[in-house]
């Protein structure tokens, strides 16, 4: 797939995609395709970010293109553009950090000043 036909799907998604907040139909202006991964001839994933232009809220959403079908699945987020682009290269984490993090959150006792210092 050539940019441009990213950017013409976005335009004719742009007729159906909607704020899931607030109903508002999203403006192709405040929309942002992030990254494209192609995956054949006519299979792509386009990462997108999207900021509602009545209740201010962001999206951030992928759709997969599978020949003639299109799916899509989005989440509501406080990323600004840029950081979705910078997050979205970000290695994932460890089990060993979620568990590293869930073991200092439970032994916290509440004193910022002390873990900061």
């Amino acid at each position: 797939m050539k940019k441009n036909d990213f950017q013409r799907i976005m335009e004719m998604l742009s007729f159906v995609l909607r704020c899931p907040v607030c109903s508002y139909k999203y403006n192709l202006e405040r929309t942002k395709i992030i990254e494209t991964k192609e995956e054949g001839q006519n299979e792509a994933a386009i990462l997108v970010h999207s900021d509602c232009a009545q209740c201010k809220s962001s999206v951030v959403f992928s759709i997969i293109i599978s020949g003639p079908e299109i799916f899509s699945v989005g989440m509501i987020t406080d990323l600004t553009g840029s950081d979705t682009a910078k997050f979205s290269n970000a290695q994932p984490l460890s089990a060993d950090e979620v568990l590293e993090m869930h073991n200092f959150v439970r032994a916290f006792d509440g004193d910022l000043v002390k873990v900061l210092s």
